[in-house]
């Protein structure tokens, strides 16, 4: 009897450490703009503070954004309700997606997993060119809102 308890605590342990690792993250509750109710479909997840001015890599990244990027993610990427997050956000800082996340994202497409908005297709027609000037953009409006 005891020369089985010894690897049933091993088993156990092990589990434990398992389940700890691989245990999904539960969804991120971001900040609502004015109330405590979710926005209506379509509109702003977030309120963005803009920075005072953009550097000109970002303001290529602006521009890049908006023709290709705000439909889903919102204008000033805060995100856009029932279509796409807000990248001005924790889970997109530097330290959990670095900018070589974004880049896979654009070419790859993504499959749901922080959020509720679904899977992001790939972005055909996008550029690395393109992407790494929206990084920019987003990098700057994260620092502006405190996202290092």
């Amino acid at each position: 009897m005891n020369k089985f308890i010894l690897p049933l605590a091993g088993a156990a342990i092990v589990a434990l450490g398992a389940y700890a690792l691989f245990k999904p993250e539960p969804a991120p509750t971001p900040a609502p703009l004015a109330s405590s109710s979710r926005p209506a479909q379509g509109d702003p997840i977030l309120a963005v503070t803009l920075p005072e001015a953009l550097s000109a890599d970002a303001q290529i990244g602006k521009r890049a954004f908006d023709s290709v990027c705000a439909a889903c993610h919102g204008e000033n990427a805060a995100g856009k309700e029932g279509f796409g997050p807000p990248l001005v956000h924790k889970i997109y800082e530097p330290s959990h997606h670095g900018d070589m996340s974004f880049l896979m994202a654009a070419q790859r497409g993504v499959q749901a997993h922080h959020w509720r908005f679904g899977n992001m297709p790939p972005q055909e027609g996008v550029t690395q060119g393109d992407v790494k000037a929206i990084i920019a953009y987003v990098r700057e409006l994260q620092r502006a809102n405190g996202i290092n």
